[in-house]
C-alpha cells in the first residue's frame, strides 16, 4: 500500500479540482479516497474481493448512525437465530473462540455485502478486525496472527500449540461499534467514488460513463514475482464468500513469475484504458520487485506505447527511487517483499 502522501503529492501536481483520477489497481483505496478528500473526481478497480469491499467502503460510506442502526440490527437477528453453526475446519477452531466464531459465521451468511452500502461497510470494518495482534489489542478477533497476511493454517496451528495459545473471546458486534466509531470520527469526503470488482483489463467497459475524462492515473500494478494477494488474504477472502483455506493462484494476474507475460498483461491494461483517457493526461505508477531501475522504466514505457496506441508517451521527469516500507511480509517470508520502489510519472497526449 502506497502512503496518502504520495497519492496527495501527485493529485496536486498533476490535476485540478473536479478532474477524474482512475487507480485500475485499487488495491484499498488510497488513491480515490485522497483524491476525494482533495475535490476530484475518484474510480477504482480490483479484481480482490477484499481490496474492491474495502476501498468500495471508503469511497463511498454511509452514516454513523446508519452502520451503528445495522449494526444493532444485525446482533438482534442473531440472538433470535437458532441456527446451527459448524467450524469449516480445526484451524478456526483454534483462530477464533467459539462464540466468536458462530457471530463470524452468522454475519458471513448474512451480509450483502456485494449490493448493499452500509452491509459493505461492515464487512469492511469485519475485514479490518478479522485477525491481528489480539495480545496487544482488542480490537482483533482471531487469536494472535498478524494483521496485514493471513498465515497458512496448518503452520497457525503448529505455532498456536507450540506456545499455548487459545483463542480470546471477542464479541464480535461491540467490536464493530468501536470500529465504526473510530473510522467515522470525522466527516467523510465531500464527493463519493467508485470502486468496481472487475479485472483491469475490462475497464474499457467497466467504465464506459468516463470515456474520454480521466486526466490522472495513479496506480501501482502488481509486481512481477512477488507476492500473491489472494494466497496471503485467504481468511479475509473466505469471510466474503471464498474457500476456507489459502487458494494458489485464485487471481491469474496476482503473481506472474515471466516477465513476458508480466508485460503483456500490463500492456492489455494500458489497451483497456485507453478510451477513458482525456486528450491530455498522465499516468503515476509506482512499481517495484527484483527488476532493476532502467528495467522496469523500459518495460513500462513499452507497455505503454503498445497499450496506448494512438497516443503520444513521454517520461515526465526523472523517476524516483525510494526505500520500501517496513512490512510484516518480509517477517514471515524474508525477501519477499522489493526492497525498494520507484515513482514513474508519464505524460500521454
Amino acid at each position: 500500500m502506497f502512503p496518502e502522501d504520495f497519492v496527495e503529492r501527485h493529485v496536486l501536481a498533476h490535476s485540478k479540482p473536479g478532474d477524474l483520477v482512475l487507480d485500475p489497481f485499487c488495491g484499498r483505496g488510497t488513491t480515490v479516497f485522497q483524491s476525494l478528500l482533495m475535490g476530484r473526481r475518484s474510480a477504482g478497480i480490483d479484481i480482490n474481493p477484499v481490496a474492491a469491499c474495502i476501498a468500495g467502503a471508503k469511497s463511498n460510506p454511509p452514516t454513523l448512525i446508519e452502520v451503528l442502526q445495522r449494526v444493532e440490527e444485525l446482533q438482534r437477528v442473531f440472538q433470535r437465530s437458532k441456527r446451527a453453526f459448524k467450524a469449516p475446519s480445526a484451524f478456526f477452531e483454534f483462530c477464533f473462540h467459539e462464540n466468536t466464531l458462530r457471530e463470524l459465521l452468522f454475519l458471513r451468511k448474512t451480509l450483502a455485502w456485494r449490493i448493499r452500502k452500509i452491509d459493505r461497510f461492515v464487512a469492511a470494518l469485519v475485514l479490518g478486525a478479522l485477525h491481528g495482534e489480539s495480545h496487544r489489542s482488542e480490537r482483533y478477533l482471531s487469536n494472535r496472527m498478524p494483521r496485514t497476511i493471513s498465515t497458512k493454517p496448518e503452520y497457525s496451528v503448529r505455532w498456536w500449540q507450540m506456545r499455548g495459545l487459545v483463542a480470546p473471546e471477542r464479541d464480535t458486534f461491540s467490536v464493530l461499534r468501536e470500529a465504526a466509531r473510530f473510522r467515522l470520527r470525522v466527516e467523510p469526503a465531500r464527493l463519493i467514488g467508485e470502486v468496481r470488482l472487475a479485472d483491469a483489463r475490462k475497464a474499457h467497459r467497466i467504465f464506459a460513463k468516463y470515456s474520454a475524462a480521466v486526466r490522472l492515473i495513479v496506480t501501482s500494478p502488481p509486481y512481477l514475482d512477488v507476492t500473491d494477494y489472494a494466497e496471503d488474504q485467504w481468511l479475509r477472502l473466505w469471510f466474503l464468500g471464498g474457500e476456507p483455506y489459502p487458494s494458489l493462484r485464485l487471481f491469474a494476474d496476482d503473481r506472474l513469475t515471466s516477465k513476458a507475460n508480466y508485460w503483456s498483461f500490463l500492456s492489455q491494461v494500458w489497451a483497456s484504458i485507453q478510451p477513458l483517457l482525456a486528450a491530455k493526461s498522465r499516468i503515476v505508477v509506482r512499481i517495484g520487485g527484483h527488476q532493476p531501475r532502467d528495467e522496469l522504466a523500459m518495460g513500462l514505457q513499452r507497455t505503454l506505447k503498445k497499450g496506448l496506441t494512438d497516443r503520444r508517451i513521454a517520461l515526465f521527469s526523472t523517476p524516483l527511487t525510494s526505500e520500501a516500507k517496513r512490512r510484516q511480509t518480509n517477517i514471515f517470508r524474508p525477501g519477499a517483499a522489493p526492497s525498494v520502489e520507484h515513482d514513474f510519472v508519464f505524460t500521454v497526449s
